[in-house]
């Protein structure tokens, strides 16, 4: 069990790096930590069926220095996920988030996800049933409406669901979903944005913390938000492919607070202990690395870096020496450049 750290998760809130299946798993959470002492971080969406039928307990596992991390679970079974929300707090989660967002197929077929922007009432039920299961704080990450839903109706309506149920943070992704005719990639891209809509719900909701999520590239776009009256911004792929221009500066740029690093080069070098460790219990060094490809996103010589480490590192035996072999390309086209 990882200790609960005493960081306030809603603080943390005011800027969170969204959840993203295959992206944001303990490794990757793990490298954004370093980056950043306050961002709060998200896992990847765990169904509560793989938790209480599956004996899946291992997704859950997180190292205690990604603290303050939530766990985002996926379900649409009250009991069912207030079982896997004792599981999710037992195991020292800062907070735990019901997905009311992702528009998979897979995610439809199980009845949660951006389908239960549908049955606000089920989610409710659900809502109430994590708060009253366990001691740790219950959030709601929604969409602005689905298909045909009237936003400006459906939004505001959800959201008394949601604090009528004992709810008092949301993030809402200001898109639509379309859950028939758009792949999952398209309905993060496709349906336009409507920030304002999310704006006034903070104006109609002020006992609610609101945090906006969708197409927010930088941290300047996330100040904007904060600075115009929303609790929190989410930032998603951005986040992902560029680290080091969103978080390097996050603690600076929304808490006033030093930066934990000062350049990607010293994030390569602080991930040497924990690769080492990954490695050492069997691990491959890919399954690190690859959340590691956009540290000199925009700089000399990083496509040479993602290309030595995208085309090694999931090589049996590869090791450190090709995080340095990598490392070597940067700082070479660096010299070139000066």
């Amino acid at each position: 069990m990882n200790g609960r750290n005493d960081s306030n998760a809603a603080s943390a809130a005011r800027l969170s790096i969204a959840p993203m299946m295959d992206w944001t798993d303990r490794h990757c959470r793990y490298l954004h930590r370093l980056m950043s002492r306050r961002t709060l971080l998200y896992t990847e969406m765990v169904t509560a069926p793989a938790l209480v039928r599956g004996d899946a307990r291992h997704l859950l596992r997180f190292d205690a220095a990604e603290h303050p991390v939530a766990v985002q679970l996926g379900g649409s079974e009250p009991a069912e996920l207030a079982q896997a929300s004792r599981m999710a707090a037992d195991e020292g989660y800062d907070e735990i988030n019901l997905n009311v967002g992702c528009p998979s197929d897979r995610v439809q077929s199980g009845c949660f996800g951006a389908v239960l922007m549908e049955r606000p009432e089920l989610v409710g039920d659900c809502v109430a049933a994590m708060i009253a299961a366990q001691p740790v704080e219950v959030t709601v990450k929604c969409r602005i409406g689905v298909d045909d839903q009237v936003p400006e109706e459906v939004l505001p309506a959800f959201l008394s669901v949601v604090r009528d149920a004992g709810g008092r943070r949301v993030a809402i992704h200001a898109r639509k979903a379309w859950l028939q005719g758009l792949s999952p990639k398209e309905n993060r891209e496709v349906p336009p944005l409507n920030y304002e809509l999310v704006h006034a719900m903070k104006r109609e909701f002020p006992e609610l913390h609101v945090s906006i999520n969708g197409g927010i590239g930088s941290l300047v776009e996330a100040k904007t938000h904060l600075d115009q009256g929303l609790d929190g911004a989410m930032i998603g792929r951005a986040a992902y492919h560029t680290p080091t221009d969103v978080l390097l500066e996050a603690d600076r740029v929304i808490w006033g607070d030093m930066p934990p690093l000062t350049s990607a080069e010293e994030a390569v070098e602080v991930m040497k202990p924990y690769i080492s460790a990954h490695l050492a219990e069997g691990g491959r060094l890919q399954q690190v690395t690859r959340h590691m490809l956009g540290l000199f996103s925009g700089r000399p010589g990083a496509r040479g870096w993602r290309r030595v480490l995208s085309e090694g590192a999931n090589r049996p035996g590869a090791g450190l020496e090709l995080l340095d072999t990598a490392l070597g390309q940067v700082e070479g086209a660096s010299r070139s450049a000066a």
